[in-house]
């Protein structure tokens, strides 16, 4: 049936910014005296909160990252997002048009969140409907984030849609019992090695145009009447 709830994912499916991120988490590693490639980044952290980051550099990687490196990166990706992110092409269009409830669900702290969406343009189109992965105990790909998203806003797990970018984002909103459509027209989702994840982590749709979501979602409506 139609869905009660869109949760849009914000990092890759409203705003630009992965390719962003992974540069200022590169420089950051760097500056902590570690090494990683990006193609290990994307596989490791893409979607995943700071805290999760942080607990897999140190366990799988044996690098602690201190306050002072996060202050860094910080720091770095503000300016970035200032300088150069941009909204992903459609999205204005979509969320002016949606008649759907909305909310932005994301790993990332409410700051940058806000941050992200102000400098893009987005944030009186979503706020106050924020919800960040420091709400709740567990990140992506644990449900926990998009469970109290939807109970926030008052919808059934079952009833709603989660829009993702990330393996770990498509896996958090299964283990929620949503349905979930993979975005893949961000500036990174061009790495093949992360479409093969991607895919692997079974949404329910693949998508790359953003201006497509609509007709998708009416689709998931008629699905159900036509059978």
């Amino acid at each position: 049936m139609t869905p009660d709830l869109v949760i849009f994912d914000c990092d890759g499916v409203l705003v630009d910014s992965e390719a962003l991120s992974v540069s200022a988490l590169l420089s950051m590693i760097e500056l902590a005296g570690g090494a990683v490639s990006e193609d290990a980044a994307y596989e490791h952290f893409l979607g995943k909160s700071m805290k999760s980051v942080r607990e897999i550099l140190g366990r799988d990687f044996g690098l602690e990252i201190s306050d002072e490196h996060l202050t860094a990166m910080r720091v770095d990706l503000m300016r970035k997002f200032r300088e150069e992110l941009q909204p992903i092409p459609g999205i204005k269009e979509v969320l002016s048009g949606l008649s759907l409830p909305y909310c932005v669900a994301s790993s990332g702290t409410l700051e940058r969140i806000r941050y992200a969406l102000d400098v893009t343009g987005l944030l009186g189109l979503l706020e106050p409907h924020l919800f960040s992965a420091a709400m709740v105990k567990r990140g992506k790909p644990a449900p926990d984030l998009f469970i109290h998203a939807a109970a926030s806003m008052r919808a059934d797990p079952g009833n709603c849609l989660v829009i993702e970018d990330s393996p770990a984002g498509v896996a958090a909103a299964r283990a929620a019992g949503m349905r979930v459509f993979a975005f893949t027209g961000g500036s990174h989702a061009g790495n093949p090695a992360l479409q093969v994840r991607l895919a692997s982590s079974e949404p329910d749709f693949i998508f790359a145009d953003m201006l497509q979501l609509p007709d998708l979602i009416a689709g998931l409506g008629a699905r159900v009447k036509a059978s």
